[in-house]
């Protein structure tokens, strides 16, 4: 299983729209609407790197009202 932390930004007053729109997606395990200089983070998971690349560029980049994603897979250190 592979995880990754996506940090979106928003077009202006779509925070809470898009976070709702993307915790419908399978493979998404939350989304919250955050300040700073990312509206949303999300925490995804899935079965590989590709499928993970599938889910964020197909599904997740399509919701509407998104301007920028920033995927950071989660690794194991030690």
């Amino acid at each position: 299983m592979v995880q990754a932390f996506i940090l979106v930004q928003t077009e202006v007053g779509k925070a809470a729209s898009v976070a709702s729109a993307i915790a419908g997606i399978p493979g998404v395990v939350s989304a919250e609407d955050v300040t700073g200089p990312y509206d949303v983070i999300v925490r995804a998971e899935a079965e590989d790197v590709d499928l993970l690349g599938q889910l964020v560029v197909a599904q997740v980049q399509g919701v509407s009202g998104i301007t920028r994603t920033l995927t950071c897979p989660v690794v194991k250190l030690g």
